[in-house]
């Protein structure tokens, strides 16, 4: 299997600097048109579909392989691979932010930056961590997907981009996450969600550039300030004054300049 083929990967623009984005879960590429045009006047820029997503062929979709979140990052490695990219910035939302750090550890000459977007190590709350959730809220969560997942779907796109049933940005988040193949969306959504790679974060050496709305129903503020203080590398957090999980699509007005400050500039220790 191609990597290129098979997620779906677009090289815009030109440049010395390679900026991949990578998506996070119930979105594709197409989550990143507000950004895009803003990067490829002097940068390459590198845009993928995560296996799963409802762009990509189903029948790749390998259900051991992405039961846990290594699978994703040996696929970004691959992708990166194939390129020939010898180094990039990765700009990662959401799960993506975390599979980013997990490539990074793997392969860390390959990565100048992460820029993370609602990143979280763990969803799950525990003794002295608070990711956001209770074990019994997931179950629902999984069960509500299972037994309708067309339902599901459009009571859960509100929920998570933060706005009305009209807004664009729900309605783009409810298309692309119908997209999915309800048992790979299920999947999926355990794998993330029931994933703990609090661990790894020591492990990180490079730069981490941590980016959050103040109010997120997925990922808690506390969150993106547990990450700055147990990540191994030198990171800065930026909370912004929007609501939701994708607000590179919700409120592109404040995201933008902010994504572009954080690719640009380096952390100044």
């Amino acid at each position: 299997m191609v990597a290129e083929e098979a997620h779906n990967v677009k090289v815009l623009g030109s440049g010395e600097q390679t900026v991949v984005l990578a998506h996070g879960f119930g979105t594709d590429q197409s989550v990143w048109k507000h950004l895009v045009p803003h990067l490829t006047d002097d940068r390459r820029v590198i845009l993928f579909d995560n296996m799963g997503a409802g762009t990509t062929n189903p029948d790749y979709f390998d259900f051991e392989r992405y039961a846990t979140l290594e699978g994703y990052a040996y696929d970004i490695l691959a992708i990166l691979e194939e390129l020939q990219v010898q180094s990039c910035i990765f700009v990662g939302h959401s799960v993506s932010a975390v599979v980013g750090i997990i490539a990074s550890i793997t392969r860390p000459d390959l990565f100048t930056k992460l820029v993370m977007i609602s990143a979280s190590p763990r969803y799950l709350n525990d003794v002295d961590y608070y990711g956001g959730f209770e074990q019994e809220e997931l179950d629902q969560l999984f069960e509500a997907m299972q037994s309708n997942y067309k339902a599901w779907c459009s009571g859960f796109a509100p929920l998570v981009v933060g706005g009305d049933m009209d807004s664009v940005a729900v309605q783009e988040f409810s298309r692309t996450l119908f997209n999915m193949r309800p048992d790979i969306a299920l999947s999926v959504a355990q794998t993330i969600f029931q994933s703990d790679l609090r661990q790894l974060l020591c492990h990180v050496t490079v730069p981490c550039h941590i980016i959050q709305s103040i109010k997120d129903l997925a990922v808690p503020v506390v969150v993106s300030e547990y990450l700055q203080r147990n990540l191994g590398s030198v990171s800065i957090v930026e909370v912004m004054s929007t609501e939701g999980h994708l607000p590179q699509l919700s409120s592109p007005d404040i995201v933008i300049p902010v994504l572009l400050k954080h690719i640009r500039h380096d952390i100044v220790v």
